[in-house]
């Protein structure tokens, strides 16, 4: 045997002992030095001994459900933690105090919503035949979806246990302390997004950070991937509104009093910086068609560039309401508020359901005379076509509620309404994503095979680098 090499299965007896691994020697350097009697010699001073070569490791199963169930503590803790804070507090300071904690950390929380609901997007895209990486133009050391979770994971934990800690402090006397903490996690936030250091998933921040410069500068042509996070960025309007509010009053050292609530004040509720900020997002997709029309000519664009602009009217008139006198407000404003509503809904209705999804009513949902047309993802289901358009048209008549600024008094009607948008547009990504896939393997240039869908497991063998 000198020289020679001894296979032994996976499975021998000699090469696993109870509740341990198989090791695979038929390779390895060591499984070219060790032959069977040095196996026996092993396993008899392995039963002597009481000490077994190979650590026994836990299971993924065992280690996932201690990981939920720390999760549950966790979340338990933060649950009775805040309920007993909420509660020392005296009644008259109660709502006022839940509103500003709302205000400083709903945002976060809405984008950690928007973070899980993308990795559901990604899983779903990775288990069918559309190609989400060609799509975007992706390299193949993409985020998958098991590290978008990840992300969301622990923005789940930061952001609650941050509000913890400040409903906490502050319900105990420690104002100074309480303060700090929304500041402190907005710092952090800032930081982790725009540090060049090669840590949490550098390329794909980085990425990030490029598209939205495009976004806001359309200096150069407009890819698929600049319209599609554009689109997403109109649905967190309101994201970015609270956003703008809650820097305000860090910068004015209103965290943790009651200065703010005045609704004059620099960053009150009849500021004119928020219609400033909801309308904006819908005036950088609104330049962005006038880009495309710019580079193609396609009279397409100018349609869906006047579909934008009629998200302008709605924010601002309602703004009118908090500068004008009431009975103008109700002769003038409001009638002209609400017809601007039924358009921009109706017409943004209108938009997904024939040109962003390319639903035809008689030939894709009823007929389906197009069945190479039909949905890869949802394999010509047409309950999910009716609930799709359903729902969407609801959804988008309520989004005209969260645009407009004389109606957020009510602040968990506003926040239900943003988490159905985050839902409304969850759903549109399949279409949309799908609808641009089907447009490229529709192409003769770019004919792509089943053969180009990249696999999740090659996203998760590949380097460390990343790009979204």
């Amino acid at each position: 045997m000198i020289g020679g090499h001894v296979t032994l299965s996976a499975n021998s007896p000699l090469l696993r002992r109870s509740g341990s691994r198989a090791v695979d020697l038929g390779t390895g350097e060591l499984g070219n030095n060790i032959d069977g009697e040095n196996l026996f010699s092993l396993e008899a001073n392995e039963m002597k001994t009481g000490i077994s070569p190979i650590p026994i490791m836990p299971s993924p199963i065992f280690l996932w459900r201690f990981k939920v169930l720390l999760f549950l503590v966790w979340g338990f803790s933060c649950c009775k933690i805040s309920w007993d804070s909420v509660m020392r507090m005296s009644a008259d300071l109660r709502d006022l105090f839940l509103y500003e904690a709302f205000l400083y950390y709903n945002p976060l929380l809405l984008m950690t919503m928007m973070v899980w609901l993308w990795g559901v997007n990604l899983w779903v895209f990775a288990q069918s035949s559309v190609n989400y990486a060609k799509i975007f133009d992706l390299d193949n050391n993409h985020l998958t979806h098991r590290e978008i979770w990840k992300c969301a994971t622990w923005m789940t934990i930061i952001a609650p246990t941050s509000m913890t800690a400040y409903l906490y402090l502050y319900s105990h006397g420690e104002v100074s302390w309480a303060a700090s903490q929304p500041v402190l996690l907005y710092a952090i936030v800032l930081m982790l997004l725009i540090s060049p250091f090669d840590i949490f998933y550098l390329s794909s921040r980085f990425y990030m950070l490029r598209t939205l410069w495009r976004i806001i500068f359309p200096l150069q042509a407009i890819s698929f991937s600049d319209f599609f996070l554009a689109d997403i960025l109109t649905s967190m309007a309101k994201v970015f509104s609270d956003l703008e509010r809650s820097v305000c009053r860090m910068v004015h050292r209103q965290v943790a009093t009651i200065a703010w609530f005045e609704a004059d004040s620099v960053c009150g509720s009849h500021s004119i910086a928020i219609p400033l900020v909801l309308v904006f997002p819908y005036l950088c997709r609104l330049f962005q068609c006038l880009r495309q029309y710019k580079d193609t000519r396609e009279k397409a664009s100018l349609w869906n560039a006047l579909k934008y602009s009629t998200a302008v009217p709605v924010i601002f008139l309602s703004a009118l309401k908090y500068h004008v006198i009431p009975d103008r407000w109700t002769n003038m404003y409001r009638p002209l508020w609400l017809l601007s509503s039924v358009m921009n809904s109706l017409y943004s209705f209108y938009w997904d359901v024939t040109r962003d999804w390319d639903l035809s009513v008689f030939s894709r949902i009823f007929k389906f005379k197009n069945p190479h047309l039909c949905s890869n993802i949802l394999y010509g289901r047409r309950w999910v076509y009716y609930w799709a358009i359903g729902s969407n048209l609801i959804l988008r008549c309520t989004w005209t509620y969260k645009l407009s600024a004389h109606l957020r008094h009510n602040y968990l009607t506003v926040f239900t309404i943003a988490a159905l948008e985050m839902l409304r547009r969850f759903q549109w990504v399949f279409f949309r994503v799908e609808n641009e896939w089907n447009k490229m393997a529709l192409k003769p240039s770019l004919q792509v095979s089943m053969s180009d869908v990249p696999k999740e497991e090659d996203s998760l063998l590949g380097s460390d680098t990343h790009v979204v």
